[in-house]
C-alpha cells in the first residue's frame, strides 16, 4: 500500500467532492422541475381550478415519495461483512508468511471452515479480499470507490454517490419506480400545454419555455428510467445482482447462473419483505439473510452442500455456532 501524505489526502478530498456532482445535478434538476410544474404550469398556465387542485395533489405525492426514496438510497450506509469473516491477527500473520499458492489457500480454508460460504473464485479458491483482509461472504464484493467490501453488492451508482447493496437495494428500486412515475405524470399532464406551445395557444410569457423544456426532460428521462427499472425488476425476479447477471456465481461444484433463485414469490419477499403494506414505502423490510442462502434450497441447488455439510431445521446447541452466524429458521451442521 502506498504511503499516505498531504498530497494523497488532498486528492482523496477532491475525489469525494467530485463524487457529489451527479447528486447535486439531480437535486438542482428536481428543484427546477418543481418550480416549472407547480408554479409555471399549474398555477400560472392552468385556468381550471379543479385541474389545478388534482394535478398539484398528485404531483406533491409523487414528489414526496421520489425525494424520500432518493434520500434513503443516498444516505443508507452499505452493510459490510461482520467480524466473523475478518481474519484474526494470527491468521493474518500466517497468511503474510505463506507464499501465494496451495499453502496460502490452506490457511484460508482453515479460517473459513466454520463459515457458511459456498461461492468460490473462477479457479475454485476461497474468495478473499486483500484490501479488507477478510473472507468474502457469498454475494459480497469489494467496491473500489468506497474501498470496502459490500454485502450483496449490486453496483456503485454515481447518481446516488453510494453503493447499492443489501441495505439499500429496496430503496434504490423504489427510487427508480417513483422517479419513473414522476416523469410519466409530468409528461402526461404537460402534453396538452406542450402542444399549445407549438400551435401558439399559450400566452407569450416565460411559462411557455418552462413548459416546453419540462416536457422534453420528462419524456427523455421516462425512456431511460423505464429500461433501467425494467432491468432491475427482472433481476429481482431471478434473485440476481447486476454483477451476478454479468458473471454467474461459482459454487463448489461449478457455475450456476440461477444459484440463488428461490422462485418468483420468495425472490420478491427477500427484497421487499413479508409485510406488503411496507412494499411501496422506503422503509427497510428485506428478509434476506445476507450471510448465506435462504431455505428451502431448490433441488438444482443441492450442489451447494457437501456430504459433510448440510442444512437442518432441527435445533442445535447455539454455543457450537459462531456469534452472529445463527438464524432462527436455519442452522448448519458443523463439519466433521
Amino acid at each position: 500500500m502506498a504511503p499516505s501524505g498531504p498530497g494523497s489526502s488532498a486528492r482523496r478530498r477532491c475525489r469525494r467532492v467530485l463524487y457529489w456532482i451527479p447528486v447535486v445535478f439531480i437535486t438542482l434538476l428536481l428543484g427546477w422541475s418543481y418550480y416549472a410544474y407547480a408554479i409555471q404550469l399549474c398555477i400560472v398556465s392552468m385556468e381550471n381550478t379543479g385541474e389545478q387542485v388534482v394535478c398539484l395533489m398528485a404531483y406533491h405525492l409523487l414528489f414526496a415519495m421520489f425525494v424520500w426514496s432518493y434520500w434513503k438510497t443516498i444516505f443508507t450506509l452499505p452493510m459490510n461483512p461482520s467480524k466473523e469473516f475478518h481474519l484474526s491477527y494470527a491468521e493474518k500473520d500466517l497468511l503474510e508468511r505463506e507464499p501465494r499458492g496451495e499453502a496460502h489457500q490452506e490457511v484460508l480454508r482453515r479460517a473459513a471452515k466454520d463459515l457458511p460460504i459456498y461461492t468460490r473464485t473462477m479457479s475454485g479458491a476461497i474468495r478473499y479480499c486483500d484490501r479488507c483482509q477478510l473472507i468474502k461472504p457469498d454475494r459480497c464484493h469489494h467496491c473500489s470507490v468506497c474501498d470496502k467490501c459490500i454485502l450483496k453488492m449490486d453496483h456503485h451508482c454515481p447518481w446516488v454517490n453510494n453503493c447499492v447493496g443489501f441495505s439499500n437495494y429496496k430503496f434504490f428500486l423504489l427510487f427508480l419506480a417513483y422517479s419513473l412515475l414522476y416523469c410519466l405524470f409530468i409528461a402526461a399532464t404537460d402534453l396538452q400545454y406542450f402542444i399549445k406551445f407549438w400551435t401558439n395557444g399559450l400566452p407569450d410569457t416565460q411559462a411557455k419555455f418552462h413548459i416546453m423544456f419540462l416536457f422534453f426532460a420528462a419524456a427523455m428521462f421516462s425512456v431511460s428510467l423505464s429500461s433501467l427499472f425494467g432491468y432491475h425488476c427482472w433481476l429481482v425476479s431471478k434473485n440476481k445482482s447486476t454483477l451476478e447477471a454479468f458473471r454467474s456465481p461459482v459454487f463448489r461444484h461449478g457455475t450456476d447462473k440461477n444459484g440463488f433463485s428461490l422462485g418468483f414469490s420468495k425472490n420478491m419477499r427477500q427484497v421487499f419483505g413479508d409485510e406488503k403494506k411496507y412494499w411501496l414505502l422506503p422503509i427497510f423490510s428485506s428478509l434476506e439473510n445476507h450471510q448465506f442462502p435462504a431455505k428451502p434450497l431448490r433441488e438444482s441447488q443441492s450442489h451447494l452442500l457437501t456430504d459433510s455439510q448440510s442444512w437442518t431445521e432441527s435445533s442445535i446447541n447455539p454455543g457450537k455456532c459462531k456469534a452472529g452466524m445463527s438464524n432462527p429458521a436455519l442452522t448448519m451442521e458443523n463439519e466433521t
